[in-house]
């Protein structure tokens, strides 16, 4: 049920872009935080409809500011993502994606205001859906059955970061990625849900379900950036392309067993990108390889600072 109304969520929001002719109010992260909220009515992300609004707004507004003063480069991008974390921070928020908000202008390099006022109207009528789902589930016959473990892993990752002893290697991602981008000129190795990604994989590196499974997120961040680019390519912009690029998503994580909702926003890019081709999938697997990879030396160094060898 949760995901069927994720899917019709994600469908009305694409018809709404169609007929207005704002493809921005199709913001791919929507797909990660309808996904959870739906299919999780009491987890973080659902139980903050105020944060929902609010933390992606700003971000996006922040994120304007930048594109229209320096536009796409590494000093827009460092101060959008930075000041993501801190409204996050600040608030206490555990909306995530509001990283991806803040990033998506400067990746797009488009400066039109009707982005921020998208972004709120978006996560505005997906709060609303979530406060009309948790009601529902009050009344529901039975009741919601207690928090799972995997529920409870979830809400541990989707909540702010305490600690920041893997702020270097975090930053040293996005420098790397940043460097392949202006070598390479493929904008999209450092697309903007991999900043979501990156961003809980480190902050929750123990317990955060995609962290243990490297390998597969690359592949699984390549499939779906090749089905949504493929579905856009052979119908359109049309609400029903969106449902069944998210679908395909959905079913691809759900195939390889890798919780990771962040990698249903990636089969949605294409949407909003000018004139994507097969560049895009390809830039997606760099990025999220190198994330992998620059993930293992932080694993393998935490835990040998953890478990340091016997003297003598």
């Amino acid at each position: 049920m949760g995901e069927l109304l994720a899917l019709c969520y994600i469908g009305g929001i694409a018809e709404v872009a169609l007929i207005s002719g704002i493809s921005h109010v199709l913001f791919p992260e929507l797909a990660a935080l309808s996904y959870d909220i739906f299919k999780r009515p009491q987890g973080k992300w659902a139980s903050a409809p105020l944060l929902l609004v609010l933390t992606p707004f700003l971000a996006a507004v922040v994120g304007l500011w930048l594109q229209h003063q320096w536009g796409y480069g590494p000093l827009s991008l460092g101060l959008g993502i930075s000041a993501a974390l801190f409204f996050i921070k600040v608030l206490r928020s555990p909306i995530a994606p509001a990283i991806s908000a803040g990033v998506l202008p400067i990746a797009l390099d488009d400066g039109s205001w009707w982005y921020a006022g998208a972004v709120l109207f978006s996560t505005s009528l997906l709060a609303l859906g979530s406060v009309l789902r948790q009601k529902f589930q009050k009344n529901a016959h039975p009741p919601l059955p207690p928090p799972s473990q995997a529920d409870r892993i979830d809400d541990e990752v989707e909540c702010p970061a305490t600690q920041y002893h893997w702020l270097p290697y975090f930053i040293v991602f996005l420098a790397i990625a940043m460097g392949l981008v202006l070598f390479s000129g493929w904008r999209f190795i450092l697309y903007p849900p991999l900043v979501v990604i990156a961003y809980e994989m480190f902050a929750h590196a123990d317990v955060c379900p995609w962290a243990r499974k490297p390998v597969l997120l690359v592949l699984a961040c390549l499939l779906t950036a090749s089905s949504g680019l493929g579905i856009f390519l052979l119908l359109g912009h049309g609400p029903l392309a969106v449902i069944l690029s998210m679908g395909v998503s959905i079913a691809l994580i759900r195939f390889f067993d890798l919780h990771a909702p962040p990698a249903t926003a990636v089969g949605l890019l294409p949407f909003v990108i000018d004139h994507p081709d097969w560049r895009f999938p390809l830039a997606v697997a760099l990025g999220t390889g190198l994330l992998s990879l620059i993930f293992r030396q932080y694993k393998l160094r935490h835990r040998s600072l953890a478990h340091p060898p016997a003297q003598g």
